[in-house]
């Protein structure tokens, strides 16, 4: 498949990695359903975006939502066949903060936008690709995660926020190998220290170093290199089951 004829929904869409998705899969031609919390940020970015790119206000904790959701992104593209799962929280916290111990209700919270969330949408997606009338080489869809090189290293305060990278990592493969009946494949990036709307409120100078961390090259990963990534998932059709990391060699200290 080419991205061109990409009908995409991009959960965590309205700004960010899945943003930097959107308006790639858009400026080659597809079209895009940006599913997100963000309103004002959604709808500017659809209607910049143009005609072929929608946008969807959805909780991806809600079952009932992410379903709608999808039809409704199904029905005006007329078609879905790639699903990049975006949406995500860090809930950075130390399990032994200052104030005690983590509320067990923060850490459900991550699990369930991080991980959780992203099962919902994998399964509301496949359920639609399913029924796509497949390619010469029998393929239907694409589903792709988004972990982090947290899901491998994770550091101090983020016992959460890794355990649900490394969840989305280890369903990856269980899925694709169940999806494969159908001709969809399921891949995980695991992007390193990225240029993020998060980052962005930092001081210069600590981007600065952040980014003098990474091995080479020395500095913060550019959103666009991940939605070439996409791309590239989506277009190589042997890409399957498997967790890519777009790191530039960094390995993450303990803190």
């Amino acid at each position: 498949m080419k991205i061109a004829d990409a009908r995409a929904v991009i959960t965590g869409g309205a700004s960010g990695l899945g943003h930097a998705v959107a308006e790639r899969v858009c400026a080659l031609g597809g079209a895009v359903a940006m599913l997100d919390v963000q309103d004002a940020a959604g709808t500017q970015a659809a209607r910049e975006l143009g005609a072929r790119a929608h946008y969807y206000n959805c909780d991806v904790t809600s079952e009932a939502a992410v379903n709608a959701a999808m039809a409704a992104a199904a029905a005006a593209m007329g078609g879905l066949n790639l699903l990049v799962n975006c949406a995500g929280i860090s809930g950075s916290a130390r399990t032994l903060g200052k104030n005690g111990p983590m509320p067990g209700e923060q850490y459900a919270r991550v699990i369930q936008i991080n991980l959780i969330g992203t099962f919902l949408c994998d399964k509301a997606a496949a359920a639609i690709m399913q029924k796509n009338a497949p390619s010469e080489d029998g393929e239907r869809g694409v589903i792709i995660h988004t972990s982090s090189v947290a899901a491998f290293e994770g550091q101090i305060g983020q016992a959460a926020y890794s355990a649900t990278k490394a969840g989305v990592v280890g369903m990856t493969l269980p899925l694709a190998r169940e999806f494969a009946a159908f001709g969809i494949r399921v891949m995980s990036i695991a992007p390193g220290i990225f240029h993020t709307p998060m980052l962005a409120g930092l001081p210069q100078e600590v981007q600065d170093s952040l980014g003098r961390q990474v091995p080479f090259p020395a500095r913060l990963g550019r959103p666009e290199e991940f939605a070439r990534l996409v791309q590239s998932i989506f277009e190589i059709t042997m890409l399957n089951g498997e967790t890519i990391r777009l790191d530039g060699a960094i390995r993450m200290q303990p803190k």
